[in-house]
This record gives structure tokens, sequence and C-alpha cells, in this order.
């Protein structure tokens, strides 16, 4: 974890002068005489004053100044997620631009242009106080009313704070709980709730660093913490003096930190002064996978899951599985009541038929779970949930995918994959469960690739989706974490990939859980399998839980922080877990639970968490790939001119765009109210209405 600390500015910025003398506005008259006659004049010999200097343009556009350091990085990462253009400057190229009066504005069909809507900074003075670049920057932003954000900067009077010794403080912020001010509340943070904890994940590592300084005059404090001797002082304000504006931040954050993901958001609306281009949402979807179908159940002893073909002693046959009850089935129901959360089951009729003719030809959870039908949602998880990509090959281990004589690999054929997706669909007609027949889930996700030992999807997967009007199937994002066509035919299929939970699938209690977590990251000499040592990406525990706590105490809290950073980090992509996380001591909700409590602690009802269909997380996926490709290529124009929003886009491609309340869209006759609300703004996917070529809005006008 990036412990916070960055070096400060060599040299402190000199305090800016006063705010220069607004302009005298010209005299009344009430003499209609004298009115008229100016009118007359002015008809007749022009003046000076009669011809209004032209509404400068201001392109949608951030420039982001880098420096290499975490802050910048994070502010860049969150423009990046939200579709915000940016153009970066590298501060460490010996070949970069330099920024002057050129590279900031021009003229363009005769009217003043600003190249750039909004600066970041890695700090006030990163081109040096007394630099030309400094110079042209400020006079750029004086002049087109171009705000700055000062990444990570410290406490002192050029920024419009005290110093730290004056009545501040500074230090380590882990476990602080900062408090958002009633002008915060009010301004770029209202979709806040007004509390805001600095992470603690370490108690022997500093994660974030910060300089809380008092408020001099022209500064407004947005973020501040409690000082010794009363009163509080601030982490995050605004600075205005001469003309210009600055969102001023002092304390050192990274991009995956709670607090700046709580905080990224308002950043982004007080730089873009709440118009640009992107959106963003705070999503969380969960599939419960193998609803229906019971689950094999880790051995302790073992260490490993009868029933798989690699663990070595076992009968094979895995006893004592592990699926949910009449019990579970209700306690789901109650749980989605008073959660206000709605899961995805995920179904597999086969393999419930199979259990209810292996038990005397009833089925009392399925028959719970159906007549409960309407409050959850259901996607198709195939019939028997067998595997879809070649043939396995189980008498080696790891398994191979079988070959023929002639050395070609045996695929599971088309029809095969065909049935087990239309026999599950069906099945749920029958039972009146309603289900999209276009979203699906394989089972382990087969039928994709399956590294190393299937490189390629299964040639016939793609024929088959299409066979049953499937546009939507799900892969695994720890696999393949970006979305990708099934097929080459217009209109194939895609994938939605879905985030797994460390909440394994082959467990029913805390024990067995946590047995299993301390075989997966613990050493060899710890008694773990040593696949955290072995592994670069993963990271060993520096003891084995204990069995009784480990999961309440460690697992839990870690897991939660884990999805909770993906509702934060606008990630549309599902969790998924197991029918057997719902089962006997329904190891799942304490993790939701855990994420819902912090996530409602954080945010205002304005920012209600977006629990997406699968289909819909597939088609933001698809619209995001889109306009991030039409970014890519130059392709987008879009600019304000007063009140006037204009964008240009590719034909085809959706323009995400978020603007303040009461903004209006130009339609071929009169307007209509933009976007949707979310967290104190308006946004949605657009495009131009029939007979336009590009999307207008009239933004309000107080």
């Amino acid at each position: 974890m990036d412990s916070g600390r960055i070096r400060t500015p060599r040299s402190a910025p000199r305090t800016r002068g006063g705010a220069r003398t607004a302009p005298r506005t010209a005299p009344r008259t009430a003499r209609v005489a004298a009115l008229a006659a100016a009118a007359l004049l002015a008809t007749v010999v022009p003046s000076a004053q009669a011809v209004a200097a032209p509404v400068p343009r201001v392109d949608l556009t951030v420039l982001v100044v880098d420096d290499g350091g975490s802050a910048v990085g994070a502010i860049t990462a969150e423009l990046k997620g939200a579709g915000v253009p940016y153009r970066r400057i590298d501060l460490n190229d010996p070949n970069r631009p330099v920024l002057d009066t050129a590279f900031l504005s021009d003229t363009l069909d005769g009217r003043p242009r600003a190249k750039y809507q909004g600066v970041v900074l890695p700090h006030e003075t990163a081109f040096g106080p007394d630099s030309a670049e400094h110079t042209a920057l400020q006079a750029y932003e004086r002049t087109f009313g171009v705000p700055q954000v000062d990444a990570y900067t410290w406490s002192h009077p050029g920024v419009g704070l005290d110093y730290t010794n004056e009545g501040g403080w500074s230090g380590v912020l882990d476990g602080t709980t900062a408090g958002i001010t009633a002008a915060g509340k009010a301004g770029p943070f209202r979709y806040l709730a007004g509390a805001l904890t600095f992470e603690d994940n370490d108690p022997s590592i500093a994660e974030s660093y910060g300089y809380a300084g008092r408020p001099r005059a022209g500064f407004t404090s947005y973020v501040d913490v409690p000082v010794d001797g009363g009163g509080r002082a601030s982490l995050v304000g605004e600075y205005t003096a001469d003309g210009r504006r600055e969102l001023v931040v002092t304390f050192a954050y990274n991009q995956y930190q709670r607090q700046f993901r709580a905080l990224a958001r308002g950043i982004v609306e007080w730089l873009t002064q709440g118009v640009h281009l992107g959106q963003s949402r705070n999503y969380l979807s969960v599939h419960v996978d193998d609803v229906f179908a019971p689950d094999a159940r880790w051995d302790t002893g073992l260490d490993c899951t009868p029933g798989d073909f690699d663990c070595v002693g076992d009968d094979g046959e895995g006893a004592d599985p592990i699926r949910m009850t009449v019990a579970d089935a209700q306690y789901a129901a109650a749980w989605q009541k008073s959660s206000g959360f709605t899961l995805d089951m995920v179904y597999n009729g086969g393999q419930g038929e199979q259990w209810k003719a292996e038990h005397g030809g009833t089925d009392p959870l399925t028959d719970r779970l159906v007549a409960d039908r309407a409050q959850y949602r259901w996607i198709n998880h195939t019939y028997t949930h067998p595997f879809l990509g070649c043939v396995q090959d189980n008498a080696v281990v790891p398994w191979q995918c079988a070959k023929d004589a002639s050395g070609k690999t045996l695929w599971v054929s088309r029809a095969e994959l065909s049935a087990q997706i239309r026999d599950n669909h069906n099945w749920a007609v029958r039972k009146g469960i309603s289900v999209d027949r276009s979203e699906l889930v394989t089972g382990e996700h087969s039928g994709l690739k399956t590294l190393p030992q299937q490189p390629v999807d299964n040639p016939n997967l793609a024929g088959a989706l299409a066979d049953n009007g499937v546009k939507w199937t799900a892969s695994d994002n720890s696999r393949e974490p970006q979305q990708r066509a099934l097929g080459t035919a217009s209109g194939a299929a895609k994938t939605v990939p879905r985030h797994p939970m460390n909440v394994y699938y082959n467990v029913g209690t805390a024990a067995e859980m946590t047995d299993e977590y301390n075989w997966v990251y613990t050493s060899r000499a710890d008694g773990g399998s040593g696949i955290c040592e072995s592994n670069p990406a993963s990271t060993c525990l520096p003891a084995p839980l204990p069995t009784a706590t480990g999961y309440a105490d460690h697992i839990v809290p870690q897991e939660a922080r884990i999805a909770l950073s993906h509702v934060l980090g606008n990630d549309p992509r599902p969790h998924y877990v197991h029918q057997s996380n719902l089962a006997e001591e329904r190891l799942l909700y304490p993790v939701l639970d855990r994420v819902l409590a912090d996530y409602r602690g954080l945010f205002a009802p304005s920012a209600p968490l977006v629990n997406p269909a699968q289909r819909d997380v597939g088609t933001e996926l698809t619209r995001r790939a889109a306009w991030d490709q039409a970014l890519a290529a130059g392709k987008v124009t879009a600019y304000r001119i007063g009140t006037a929003v204009t964008v240009k886009a590719p034909a085809g491609v959706t323009v995400p765009v978020t603007a303040p309340e009461g903004t209006r869209k130009r339609l071929l006759l009169g307007t209509a109210a933009f976007g949707a609300p979310y967290a104190g703004t308006r946004s949605a996917w657009t495009a131009p209405e029939p007979l336009q070529t590009s999307v207008t809005l009239t933004l309000p006008t107080a």
C-alpha cells in the first residue's frame, strides 16, 4: 500500500495579491427620449462599447500536469474511469510541450477559445513560482475562469491556509474521521453523508499523511478535521484570490484508498464546474451461482475438495454436499427485503430435478424459491452445469483437453451446448420464473478459453449462443477483465466479466472457510499450500488465522473492503458467489451487510447503489469501449459557450454527459429535461435526436 508520503515543494510560493477591482457599470436613465436617441445613434454610428465581445468557447477537456506522483495518478484514473477527456503533460519528459499562451488558448471562428476547462497540477507551483509557464497558466485561468486542482500540497499562506504550527496539525491520518463541512455539503461533496474515515488497513504502515491548516481570507473549507485546542482545520478546500480558484488538497492519497474514492466524484465536479463528458455511478450486483444444485465440501484433512479429480486420497464421490434449505431460502427473501438489495439467482434447473429424483420425488427448497420467484432476478446457468469447453481428459493432473487419433482437440458439440442453454430456459418458463433469454452464465465460465489447458474458446460456443438468443455471457474477471465479442458475426454475444468474491463455493461454515483460506494464503512452513509464495501477484499471511475467529475478524472486513472498492470505482461488473454461501452458516451475509453499511454511512440518499442486471452491465461496458475508442481516435468535439453545450461524436457512438440539475436537451422541436438524477447532478448516455448531427444542451442560468 502506498504510504502516501511525497516531498513538499522546494520553495513556498509567494502570497498572491488582492482581488482586482470590479468594473464599474453605467448608471441607468429613466428618460425615454434619451433611450430612443441612444438607440437611433447606435444604428447609425456603431460604438466600440455597443459591440459586445464574443463569449469564449471552452473545450470540455481537462489538462493534467503529471509529476508521476500518486495524487495526480489518482485523479487521472478517476477522469479515465468516468470517460472525461484529458490531456496529460509529463513533467519528467524533456520533450514535453511548453505551457504558453498558444498552447492554452487561441481564436476559432472569431471567438476566443480556451482549450481546457480545468487544470490538475501536482501542487500549486509545479512549474516554479517565477517561471514563464507558471505566469502563463495563471493568466489563462484568470482570463477564462478556469479552475485548478492542487492535487497534494502543504498548509501555507500561498494556498490560503495558516502554517500547521499556527493552530493546525500535521501527521498520519490513518483511522481519523474527517467531516464534510456545510460548504462542502452545499457544494461539490453534496452526495456524501457527512463523515469520512481514513482507512487504516495495517497498523504497522502509515497509509496517509496530511497537513491540516486553518483557513485564511479567501479560503472555504470543504473537508476538515478537529485539532488540538478546539476548532477544525482544512484538508480540502477552495482558495479564491487574484481572480483565480484553486481546490487545495493537503493530504496524500492514491487511487485505491477509500477516502479518495469517496471524494473523487466531487473533485471532478469542482474541476469541471459540474459540466463534463463522462458519467459515474456506484454499482453493486451479486450473482449467486448453482441455485438448486448442491456444492461439494472442502475436506479440512485432505486440504482439497472430494469429488474433484485432483483431490488425492478421496473416494471420488464428494460426500456431504452443501445445499440450501427451505429455511435458507426464507432467510434470503427476508434479508433482501430488510437490506433493500436484490440478488441474482443463477440457476441449474436440471440439478434441482436430479436432487428431487434422488430424494423421494420432493424438493421443498425448489418449491420455496419458485414460490418467491418474483423477489429475485434469475439468470440461466445451464441445465446440469457440465463443462462446456473441450472434452476433459482427467487421467492426468492438471487435466488436459482430450484429442482424437489425429491430434485434434475434441470439443463439446454445438448441439449439447445449445441443449443445456435451451432446456434450462424452458424449465424456468414452465415454473413461471421470469428469465431473460439474452443472459447466460455457463458452469465455471466454461466454453470460454481456460488457460493454460484451453487457450481458445470452444469453436461451437458462438453458434450455440446465437441459436438461443444469448447476447451476454459471463466471464471471470480475474482471468479476463475486458469485455470481448464471441465470434465475428454481426450481433455476436459479448462477455460480461464478473468479480469472484473470496467466499468459497465449497464451504458452509466459517471454520471451513478459514481453513481453506489458510491453505491458500499461508506459506508451506506454516502448513499452507505455498501458492502465495510462488505467485508474484499474491502475498502470504504472516501466520494462519484462528479457525474460530478468522472469518469474522479478518476475511469479512477484507472482502467487504475489496468489494466496496469496486463499488466506489465506477465499476459495473457483477460479483459472484455460490448458493452454498447462503446455506448453513450463511457466510455471504456478513460481507454484504458490511459493504452496505459502509456504503450507506458514506453516501447521502442522492447517490444510491445501482443494482444492474447482467444485460445492463454488458450494455454499459460496450458503450464505454466505443466511447474510449472515439476519444482515443480524436473523433469527439465538445465545448461550452455560455449556457450552451455542444457535443459531436461519430455516428452510432452514444455520449456520456454530466450536467447540473435544470439542464435541458434540445430536441427537433423544443427541449426536454436532460438525463437522470444522481449524486446531485444529471447524467446520461445520449445521442443526437433525429435529423440532428450533435447533442446540444442548455444549462440552467442560476
